[in-house]
């Protein structure tokens, strides 16, 4: 009950949903157009730093455009694991080059659409790292916090995942408000808020159940405070009431209910805290002092919510 994901489950849609608006075909178009500018010149020509760089571990160091050639190739195959390791190898043996760059995005792209978040995780952090100022950044940092959504895990397991989906998508959202990505960004961001304050849910229902009143309510208050627009706040304020009146503090149950009754008249969860309240022979009546209506002091309520 609380989780808006089955057990197990994981977030997100399937990783090709998210070449967003042609995205990755202009990548991949943008590469080709950076390498047929560079004709024939030759490849030291195009990395000054060739004999500096680190030396591959599969053997021979291979020419920049067979390693991009094959990696490109895998990837029409759908071998991303092999384009994945083809593009890190073009990243390690030609660094600080055109080929570098590129190789680099290819490689974050390669490791999320073939599920190794981890390591997509790896590649597009360095590359956020290397190109701050790409025009290919925020599309890196998309992927990171996809790859992290793409890992949350149902409300009875460590949501650390949905926890850093959040944090890096409102960097994309703030460092990149106009990108393509900061729609998207945003609905991934309301649907990890949602998880976590389900996670709170849960926890405090479990303390509910256990008589633990002020466990209850300081879980309850999490939601109330820091996921104010999420589905789980209707009960939050509901279960509040059940909480304060274990506790035999009238004033914030009756508080809790007014709110509640006040943001969403017609839900269920209303009708269930008036009935506890009349049952005691109480009303609804809202503590302008109280920390409950201080938070929702100019609520909004999100439509569809």
């Amino acid at each position: 009950m609380g989780s808006s994901l089955q057990s197990g489950a994981v977030v997100g849609a399937a990783p090709g949903t998210i070449r967003k608006g042609g995205r990755f075909l202009r990548l991949v178009a943008g590469v080709m157009l950076a390498l047929s500018v560079a004709g024939c010149e030759s490849l030291s020509s195009l990395n000054p730093f060739e004999d500096k760089g680190p030396k591959s571990d599969i053997g021979k160091d291979e020419k920049a455009d067979v390693l991009y050639n094959d990696g490109l190739a895998r990837m029409e195959a759908k071998d991303f694991g092999g384009a994945a390791k083809k593009f890190a190898e073009l990243d390690k043996q030609y660094p600080y080059s055109q080929w570098s760059r590129r190789a680099g995005l290819l490689a974050t792209f390669s490791s999320y659409e073939g599920g190794d978040y981890a390591e997509a995780i790896n590649h597009g952090r360095r590359y956020i790292q290397l190109y701050p100022a790409s025009p290919e950044t925020p599309y890196a940092q998309y992927l990171v916090g996809m790859s992290y959504f793409r890992q949350i895990l149902d409300i009875s397991r460590d949501q650390e995942r949905a926890e850093k989906t959040v944090a890096t998508m409102e960097d994309l959202v703030r460092k990149w408000p106009q990108s393509e990505y900061a729609t998207d960004a945003r609905e991934r961001i309301r649907i990890a808020k949602d998880q976590l304050a389900g996670k709170e849910m849960d926890v405090g229902r479990y303390y509910l159940q256990k008589r633990n009143f002020s466990g209850a309510i300081n879980r309850f208050r999490e939601v109330i405070i820091k996921y104010q627009t999420t589905r789980h706040v209707e009960e939050a304020l509901s279960r509040l009431v059940e909480a304060y009146m274990g506790l035999g503090i009238v004033n914030e149950a009756q508080t809790a209910a007014a709110v509640l009754g006040h943001n969403f008249p017609d839900s269920q969860w209303y009708k269930d805290a008036y009935a506890l309240l009349e049952s005691g022979g109480l009303k609804p009546r809202e503590d302008g002092g109280s920390w409950i209506s201080k938070q929702f002091r100019g609520f909004t309520r999100i439509v569809g919510l």
